[in-house]
Formats: C-alpha cells, sequence, structure tokens
C-alpha cells in the first residue's frame, strides 16, 4: 500500500538537501516523467505520489530557508495531503498557453474545466475528479491557472485497474472535450502504484 504521507523523519536537513538536490532532483523528473498525463494541446496532468510531494516541499524549505520545527510541520500539514491514499489518484492540473493574451481568454472560456475532469477504469462508470478540496480557486468570470484534483476510485475500479482494464481519462467541457484511452505502459505501472 502506498505510504499515506510524509513524516520530518522523511526530509532531508537543509545542508543535506544542498547537497544531494542535483541528484535528487534528476530521479524526482524521471520520475514524474511516467507520472503524466496530457489532455489535448493545453491540459496536463501531473500524479503526485510521496516522492513528487517530498520534492516539493523539500524545494519549498530550501528556497524559504526554512530549517525550524514549526515551519517544518506547516510545509507537510500543507501537501501532504496532495499524496494518494491507495483508494485515490492525485493530481496537479495545470493549464498551459504559452501566449499570454491566448492564456487569458482561454482561462476565461474554461470556467468550471477542473470540474469536468473525469477517469473511467475498465467498464466501469465514469467519475468526475473532485477539485481544489483546500480552497476555490475559479471566479465566476475565469478559472485558475492550476487545480488539484483528486479522482476517487469504487473498489471496482481499483481491481479492474490492477486486472488490466483500460485507464481512460478525459475532459468534458463545452470549450475543451478530450479522452484519451491509451496510456503509456511506465504511466499506466505507476499509476497502479498508487493503489492499495
Amino acid at each position: 500500500m502506498p505510504k499515506p504521507q510524509l513524516m520530518r523523519t522523511d526530509l532531508m536537513p537543509l545542508e543535506r538537501y544542498h547537497a544531494e538536490r542535483p541528484q535528487f532532483r534528476q530521479r524526482v523528473l524521471a520520475h514524474k516523467a511516467a507520472r503524466q498525463v496530457a489532455l489535448g494541446e493545453h491540459i496536463n496532468l501531473v500524479f503526485e505520489d510521496a516522492l513528487t510531494i517530498q520534492y516539493q516541499i523539500q524545494e519549498m524549505l530550501r528556497v524559504e530557508r526554512i530549517f525550524e520545527s514549526e515551519g517544518i510541520q506547516a510545509e507537510l500539514d500543507a501537501y501532504t495531503p496532495l499524496i494518494p491514499d491507495g483508494t485515490n489518484w492525485k493530481a496537479t492540473m495545470m493549464i498551459e498557453y504559452e501566449d499570454v493574451e491566448e492564456r487569458r481568454v482561454a482561462l476565461m472560456q474554461l470556467v468550471g474545466i477542473e470540474d469536468r475532469v473525469w477517469t473511467r477504469v475498465g467498464d466501469g462508470p465514469t467519475l468526475f475528479a473532485i477539485a481544489d478540496e483546500d480552497l476555490d480557486r475559479s471566479r465566476a468570470d475565469k478559472t485558475a491557472a492550476v487545480h488539484f484534483l483528486r479522482f476517487q476510485l469504487l473498489p471496482a475500479q481499483i481491481a479492474a485497474a490492477k486486472s488490466g482494464g483500460v485507464i481512460a481519462f478525459g475532459i468534458d467541457h463545452p470549450a475543451y472535450q478530450v479522452t484519451l484511452e491509451v496510456l503509456s505502459n511506465a504511466t499506466r505501472s505507476s499509476l497502479i502504484d498508487d493503489l492499495a
């Protein structure tokens, strides 16, 4: 079963992290490559797990130069809810447009898209992700470029994924429709590793 959370003992002290950062970063980037799902040209899901979140926390501690216990615990409390618990997948959804003006227009057209991202496993039902449980990132006139999603799976879906069922993702929004039914073997394997 995936480790449900990170503890302070899992984190490197700042001095050690500074020394090991290049190798650790390379390891995390290779790991993340298998955990990305592109939904069309402009939306990317990055599926989080203990390693990706550890990296995020280590980077925050480094940038903010946090070394006291309370500050470290605050970062752990903020980020560990993004680690899947064995019954779900958790992803950071990024809406990506290189051109600033194109992005501004798209974010207005894509209001509510975070609630229209779905997964389907095998012959099971389509399940829409639960978006932004920590705080609402959209306004009535525009969505945010980054959202946090939880795909809460049913036991039958977990069993189907583990027994070779097709794992599909998609978006059903009036301004953005996409279905992806073929994951790379590395991505599929990595997502199955998240399941208890």
